[in-house]
């Protein structure tokens, strides 16, 4: 599958699987892996080659972890974008507008607090193109849940789709879903609050290891260099190496919690 945005109607479609990320990003994404991967394989080991080697692989995975980052952050960015543009929807259908008409009104609403470059309203220009080239609405939600990724707009979309053209409620319905997505992210912004202490308590609990060894070793006048000179020492300190890695991914898994 082609990852390039394709050309449609003068619009974008987007691809949401494919990072934004510049050229300049995926350099300081490297340089902060592979000074964080140096430092750590140098406390553990004091072998400078190898410490360089592994900094550089850490870097390249730091690149790819950033990338999936980005994608995550454009993800919620865009839902958070949905969610105005169904606030903006549900009004202006209020007001006795069409869906079509509904849409070109959230464009224009959303155009006030976002750039003409951001995803929601590119989306918004996709599906109002796709529309004007006989294109059903409930296809185009379709298409642009399938691409998102988000299950909010999946469930708009199979919502739209069951009343496209059999109920005058798509007012009411459109507010329904945007408060439910509203009480969605308002539980999601409690959780992650309460969990923003754990989380800086995990982080000290990875580096305080670290820090440890490193002024030991620099400062034990010679108290590890068994652990730096024999072959024991070595195995010592890949098991901890071990440890201390196993250590971080499971604290990174169980301190992201995802609804």
């Amino acid at each position: 599958m082609d990852s390039r945005p394709q050309e449609l109607t003068g619009t974008l479609v987007q691809n949401y699987e494919q990072s934004q990320s510049t050229p300049l990003d995926h350099a300081l994404s490297f340089l902060i892996g592979c000074a964080a991967g140096f430092l750590i394989l140098f406390i553990f080991y004091r072998l400078t080659l190898l410490s360089i080697i592994g900094g550089a692989v850490i870097g390249v995975v730091n690149i790819f972890a950033s990338d999936r980052k980005a994608i995550v952050s454009r993800r919620l960015r865009l839902r958070i974008q949905f969610f105005n543009l169904l606030e903006a929807m549900s009004v202006a259908m209020r007001a006795g507008g069409t869906m079509l008409k509904a849409l070109a009104g959230a464009r224009t609403d959303l155009l006030l607090i976002y750039p003409e470059t951001s995803d929601i309203i590119t989306e918004l220009d996709t599906i109002i193109g796709k529309f004007n080239n006989a294109v059903p609405l409930s296809e185009a939600f379709t298409d642009f849940a399938k691409r998102s990724g988000l299950e909010d707009v999946a469930s708009f979309a199979t919502i739209y789709a069951t009343i496209e053209g059999k109920s005058g409620r798509a007012d009411e319905i459109i507010k329904e879903t945007q408060q439910i997505i509203a009480d969605k992210m308002e539980i999601e912004m409690e959780i992650d609050t309460l969990m923003t202490a754990a989380k800086a308590e995990v982080n000290m609990m990875l580096l305080m290891p670290i820090i440890i060894l490193g002024i030991i070793g620099y400062a034990g006048a010679g108290f590890m260099d068994t652990i730096y000179t024999t072959g024991v020492g070595r195995v010592v300190s890949t098991g901890g190496l071990i440890v201390f890695m196993i250590s971080f991914v499971m604290a990174r898994k169980f301190s992201s919690v995802r609804l």
